[in-house]
């Protein structure tokens, strides 16, 4: 496809890839720190729960009978790209793949740790006050591996939590899905928040742990995360998607007619979630970074609106998730800064007054939102031959209007568009790394990823020798939330 070539050049520029690649390498760090290369967790698989429970009672000297486990699975979003920062409509589910942390709990303040990938344990004390890393000397910033878990700490602490007891705990998570656009880094941060609530008898509704996960990441970490990932990760249900109203903050569970009075081994043979991992990772460790900003970017395109003024100026933030993020201001009072202020038909009435990147970006807010409730209505009657086409084209807006994606993601794109049994695919994530998803044919699913394998070889065959165990396609089942064992 010559547009979608054309557009891999635009987003290969310089500035913005480096400065995506840069946060995207940050908290790969962070999030494949906790990843056990050697296992692949699912919450299904009682001999890795197993394991991982006769190792915390190794560390602890109690008995494996007092172990307790969270299970904090892998997200992915079929529909919403893009959008959830502006206030529009995504849908979501989990997959059965993500981190296992057990634990018990310390029966005084300290917190123990270990990790099944990096050495050494990781300790602190539940009494000891936590500060975000922007206040840390740069020593303390790069020391350990265990940043989610203080941070998990300093969510409940900053929001008057009060915790009694720590941890004795070992974390792991589901190999080579670190760093794919999954959201493993939300996953371990809510598996540390579920573990000391539990610890400490916190009552803490999913509403409230979405919140301290973005305290996490937001005021801990510093990074500019939305509520997505918390929100599919926190509330999904089997077999269902998720529908999130980012502006609301409410949510609805989707039924779909193929799923009714069918048991679960019957609901898996209707469609396999499908994950193809390009390989890609990348590490820039010179850049700026993820929350990096260019000054004085500013698009002034007024739009009138009864009487009063609509600004849409370009904020700047050069991100795997604030490329051209927006700011709204309505007369003289300002207003929720985000496009889901701006009502499609205002759209549709100016959106020829845009300049051509910021009619892009406009664009595919607006196509996407549609596309959400087009999906709602896909899956709801099964139709998965419609819901799998809206999945496709998110991909398509998401390189064409929305500008992200290097070489490697379109490749792999479009090698899914043309595999035998797919009903559609996007990237997952950004499009800059990790992986693509797709929902394909139960009964072609082996053929799928024989094919993708032998494609995505030929395409790019030293990023798929760089994919953990060369595996470059993986089949996953829908998934549930996350809660202790």
């Amino acid at each position: 496809m010559q547009a979608i070539k054309h557009h891999t050049r635009i987003v290969g520029s310089s500035l913005i890839y480096n400065y995506v690649l840069s946060f995207s390498s940050f908290v790969a760090f962070l999030a494949s720190s906790h990843v056990n290369k050697k296992a692949q967790p699912d919450y299904r698989n009682p001999l890795l729960l197993s394991d991982a429970k006769k190792k915390v009672a190794e560390m602890s000297g109690r008995d494996v009978a007092d172990v307790r486990v969270v299970i904090s699975p892998y997200r992915i979003c079929p529909l919403g790209a893009h959008i959830d920062h502006q206030g529009g409509t995504v849908l979501a589910m989990t997959v059965n793949k993500g981190i296992i942390l057990a634990f018990v709990p310390s029966c005084d303040r300290q917190v123990v740790l270990r990790s099944g990938q990096f050495a050494g344990d990781v300790k602190f004390r539940v009494d000891e006050e936590q500060l975000p890393r922007s206040s840390m000397p740069v020593k303390e910033k790069n020391s350990g591996w265990g940043c989610y878990a203080r941070g998990a700490l300093y969510a409940l602490q900053k929001t008057g939590h009060k915790l009694n007891e720590g941890i004795i705990g070992f974390i792991s998570g589901s190999d080579g899905l670190d760093s794919s656009g999954l959201s493993s880094s939300a996953a371990v941060g809510i598996a540390y928040l579920v573990a000391l609530e539990s610890a400490n008898n916190l009552c803490v509704s999913p509403s409230e742990n979405i919140e301290l996960d973005k305290l996490i990441e937001n005021a801990y970490l510093g990074l500019r995360n939305g509520i997505l990932d918390q929100s599919a990760i926190l509330l999904s249900k089997y077999g269902y998607l998720t529908l999130m109203d980012c502006k609301t903050k409410k949510h609805t569970f989707v039924s779909s007619s193929m799923l009714n009075g069918a048991k679960s081994s019957e609901r898996a043979n209707k469609y396999k979630i499908l994950l193809a991992f390009s390989g890609a990772k990348h590490c820039l460790k010179d850049n700026p970074g993820y929350n990096c900003r260019i000054d004085d970017v500013q698009v002034k395109t007024i739009l009138g609106l009864y009487g009063s003024f609509i600004m849409l100026v370009k904020k700047g933030f050069v991100s795997t998730l604030y490329i051209d993020t927006w700011i709204v201001t309505v007369g003289a009072e300002s207003v929720d800064p985000r496009l889901c202020e701006v009502g499609p038909s205002i759209y549709e009435a100016y959106k020829h007054k845009l300049k051509e990147n910021l009619a892009k970006r406009a664009e595919h807010y607006f196509s996407e939102n549609k596309r959400v409730h087009e999906g709602v209505k896909a899956w709801a009657s099964g139709n998965l031959v419609e819901f799998g086409k809206l999945i496709s084209a998110s991909g398509l807006s998401s390189i064409q209007n929305y500008e992200c994606g290097c070489e490697p993601m379109i490749q792999l794109y479009e090698i899914l568009l043309r595999t035998p049994g797919v009903f559609g695919a996007r990237f997952s994530g950004a499009g800059f790394r990790g992986c693509c998803l797709a929902f394909v044919d139960a009964n072609q699913a082996e053929v799928a990823t024989a094919f993708i394998q032998r494609e995505y070889s030929k395409t790019q065959p030293e990023l798929a020798r760089q994919v953990p165990g060369g595996r470059v396609a993986l089949l996953c089942e829908a998934g549930d939330s996350a809660r202790v064992i």
